[in-house]
């Protein structure tokens, strides 16, 4: 599993976990921690959809070790 991978997988956890906790306790941590609506948090969510986006070839690779990017 390269850098990149566990980099993208890892803030699309933290973008899973936030909007479970949007959806489930309308809580934004994100905005918590950085402030709703600063540039830091706009950072993160910025950073969270391009590694969304960077995590979509994955869906269309057909790799027998379950290794993708």
């Amino acid at each position: 599993m390269n850098t990149l991978y566990k980099v993208c997988l890892a803030l699309l956890i933290v973008g899973g976990l936030n909007w479970g906790l949007i959806g489930i306790l309308n809580f934004d941590l994100v905005a918590f921690i950085f402030g709703g609506g600063s540039l830091l948090a706009r950072i993160v969510y910025t950073l969270v959809g391009v590694a969304a986006v960077c995590a979509i070839p994955a869906l269309f690779s057909s790799s027998d070790n379950g290794e993708t990017m």
